[in-house]
């Protein structure tokens, strides 16, 4: 059966001499893996069509689960600025590797994923902090990796008011009544609780050109990269990759301090 859908190309492997194995997220199907022939052929009409990140209607045809086929794209947003810099690629490589390690092919439930994803990709492109972008597509990914975190009351007595810290035994915040059912709970701020909130519920649309202070997002990045850790076990080479580039980041400006300060000729 032949499908138009709307889609992002999340990744794109080289089959053959001349193919590729397109894996796109569908706003109407979700996750759908797709051959595309011909594609790795300079002159080919796909191999623009097959490039990460990019935006497009897609006639795939497909039936069952299988491997579909790529017949023809049309591009929608191609994310160029976002292609054309090293950071924000960095990101949007860890946003689709997530998206895809936590989702199975034409799965239902997951394609409320896209407009997560899209939205993403978007506001990285037009120029928002591709860190905080990536913070909080990876709280709102959560519950598709199966992982509900109580947020906005007592994991353990329900209780709404007081002070809060996180559990990562009970998957939520504890109030200052329950700190005892765990013993290795992370203390939070009013601001954190806040926060962590904020991460979980607000769309990515709805945020505006939102800045948060380096600690706050190390911290929040700590506690739901914790999560993922202990309740999934995935381990991401993008993140791996993010963190070798804030490195050498470091690294440039501890050998030129005053090069940000110079002025301008």
């Amino acid at each position: 059966m032949l499908h138009k859908w709307e889609g992002i190309v999340l990744k794109s492997i080289p089959y053959g001499e001349s193919n590729k194995i397109v894996t796109l997220f569908t706003e109407e199907a979700g996750k759908v893996t797709a051959m595309a022939r011909g594609a790795k052929k300079p002159a080919s009409r796909l191999a623009a069509m097959t490039q990460p990140f990019l935006l497009g209607s897609f006639l795939v045809y497909a039936g069952g689960r299988g491997m579909g086929q790529l017949q023809q794209g049309e591009l929608i947003d191609s994310m160029r600025d976002l292609r054309g810099d090293l950071e924000k690629t960095a990101y949007a490589s860890f946003i689709v590797e997530l998206v895809d390690r936590l989702t199975e092919p034409m799965e239902e439930r997951t394609r409320g994923v896209y407009h997560l994803l899209k939205a993403a990709l978007h506001a990285i492109d037009e120029g928002f902090d591709p860190e905080v972008i990536t913070l909080f597509v990876e709280w709102q990914m959560l519950p598709v990796a199966g992982i509900y975190p109580v947020v906005h009351q007592c994991a353990h007595c329900g209780a709404t008011e007081g002070e809060f810290a996180f559990s990562f035994q009970q998957i939520g915040l504890l109030c200052h009544r329950c700190y005892d059912v765990d013993p290795y709970i992370t203390r939070l701020s009013p601001t954190q609780v806040r926060l962590i909130r904020t991460c979980m519920t607000v769309p990515i649309d709805q945020l505006g050109n939102i800045s948060l202070k380096k600690p706050t997002v190390r911290f929040l990045q700590k506690v739901v990269r914790t999560i993922y850790d202990e309740q999934t076990g995935i381990r991401l080479k993008s993140r791996r990759f993010i963190d070798q580039l804030e490195r050498d980041t470091l690294l440039q400006q501890l050998m030129h301090p005053n090069e940000q300060t110079k002025p301008s000729p």
